[in-house]
């Protein structure tokens, strides 16, 4: 179980901080009258002062938090709000740390207690004054930080990017963002980079903010009141579908890893434990499972597919969104996941074909137009309950053995090539020594179906099996960006006095793309 806390202005922290202070003037005082009692007495009598003394004192003084965890049964954890740590959808709490976090409490016994902060220098602060048992907020490992915390087993490596917006001209080194308006996020491992750039390029300028997050850096440079930005190639995956524009221009410093932060005084308890369920989660697959499930959708889908579909959200959507809504909710399905299907089908063209005779919102054929009793197909109200009820169909028949999210990924593929080619990659799967009941062991041999060698002895023969992989990827990402796109109406916006980062030389006035 998860309890939320927010409390971004660290008041517990604070109270807990003057208590320990109280604490520590009070041994103070203790130890002065055990000194001025000493000279009173006589030498028997001192040693029984003085033992008397050091049990009261051992007494008096705090066990360290971090070792009472498992006591306690309370793990405090501290993060950031975004698409790759932690954020709120329609179910509740999720992201890639978040799920990292869930199943390491679940595997110790443990209940958390997540606190979510704005910068990383309170990330910081709150493990130095003992508030928080580790940070689980996508950190780098670098030699500055290991001065002021201890890190857990790594569990991602990335590169660091700088990023521009594609209608300016791609820098490819250093040199060429000279005298450019640069912004990272203050006590971030791109700080350290750019730092250690300026070593080398002294008329390299550039600045940090406290305020600021991954998301807002890109908003900036969107609004053309950015040159440049550094950024993790995670979080760069898990954000440029929302960034179209945004592109790499190139990499920068050494390739990172992400950990886990603890205070420099931890428990072994904690470091053992995280030890093991590190090795654990790489062993069995899991670790992967959770880069795909998080990842994979948002890295594989071009920039061109993105603008796309950025540009149909805002010109096409509005004129379907009420009716995609309510067949949803007649069939239980998240809206926007019917509506990326939808739009994988039709790109929203109620009166599409193809060459194959597949029509409509939902691009149904004629047979399962007949089985779903849809009269016509060019009907939007029609086929997209027509698809709607086809797919949950298809979604009761997959083995209940697969569990959630793989289970809506199959049924995706099977919607797309046929529950039969779906089985037949899933038996090959298990013959190659993956799991038939993970997407991300499945995809990798749903292609093989368009190889003889595989194809022959499959009970349903040839398909062209990267059709339903791209497929589901594409869904996957357009329901990602429809979820996101929600979930940032209610972020806290950059800030409005950005001039405050950026020398007055280098201000310039935007520019309309």
């Amino acid at each position: 179980m998860i309890i939320f806390q927010p409390d971004h202005n660290h008041q517990n922290g604070r109270r807990a901080l003057t208590a320990k202070q109280h604490l520590a003037k009070l041994t103070d005082i203790m130890q002065l009258c055990h000194f001025q009692l000493l000279s009173l007495l006589t030498p028997s009598l001192r040693r029984i002062s003085t033992l008397l003394c050091i049990i009261c004192l051992s007494a008096c003084q705090p066990e360290p938090e971090t070792n009472n965890i498992k006591d306690q049964g309370v793990l405090k954890v501290i993060s950031r709000n975004g698409p790759t740590t932690f954020y709120e959808d329609k179910n509740g709490m999720t992201g890639f740390e978040h799920e990292l976090v869930r199943l390491f409490a679940e595997h110790e016994g443990l209940k958390v207690e997540l606190q979510t902060v704005y910068s990383l220098n309170d990330i910081f602060s709150a493990l130095e004054a003992g508030d928080a048992h580790l940070a689980a907020a996508g950190l780098t490992i670098t030699e500055a930080r290991k001065q002021r915390m201890a890190f857990g087993p790594p569990y991602m490596d990335v590169k660091q990017y700088v990023l521009y917006h594609n209608r300016d001209v791609r820098p490819k080194r250093p040199e060429d963002i000279i005298n450019s308006r640069i912004l990272v996020m203050a006590n971030s491992s791109h700080s350290e980079i750019l730092s250690s750039l300026g070593k080398a390029h002294p008329n390299l300028d550039w600045n940090s903010a406290t305020d600021v997050e991954s998301i807002d850096l890109l908003d900036l440079m969107m609004a053309g009141e950015l040159d440049y930005t550094l950024m993790d190639s995670s979080e760069f995956i898990a954000n440029k579908s929302f960034y179209p524009r945004i592109k790499i221009a190139f990499e920068v410093g050494q390739s990172g890893k992400l950990a886990w932060a603890l205070p420099i005084k931890h428990s072994d308890y904690l470091a053992n434990a995280l030890k093991k369920f590190f090795n654990k989660i790489d062993a069995d697959g899991t670790l992967t499972q959770l880069e795909e499930r998080f990842y994979s959708h948002n890295e594989q889908l071009s920039q061109i597919d993105s603008r796309t579909f950025a540009r149909a959200v805002e010109k096409k959507l509005p004129r379907y969104a009420d009716l995609i809504q309510s067949v949803a909710q007649q069939h239980h399905i998240d809206w926007r996941l019917l509506a990326a299907i939808s739009y994988q089908e039709s790109h929203w063209n109620p009166r599409a074909r193809s060459p194959t005779g597949v029509r409509g919102m939902m691009m149904l054929t004629l047979p399962t137009a007949r089985e779903m009793k849809v009269k016509n197909r060019l009907d939007a109200q029609q086929s997209l309950d027509g698809g709607a009820r086809y797919f949950k169909k298809t979604l009761r028949l997959i083995p209940d053995s697969i569990k959630e999210p793989d289970r809506t990924w199959m049924a995706l593929a099977a919607y797309n090539v046929g529950r039969g080619h779906l089985e037949d990659a899933r038996i090959i799967t298990q013959k190659r020594g993956g799991d038939p009941t993970k997407w991300n062991d499945v995809k990798k041999n749903l292609p093989l179906l368009s190889k003889r060698r595989w194809y022959i002895n499959s009970k349903h023969g040839y398909a062209r099996g990267k059709e339903p992989v791209q497929y589901v990827q594409n869904i996957r990402h357009f329901y990602n960006y429809l979820e996101w796109s929600e979930l940032s109406k209610n972020r806290t916006p950059p800030p409005k006095q950005i001039d405050q980062y950026i020398p007055s030389n280098l201000q310039q006035p935007f520019n309309a793309l």
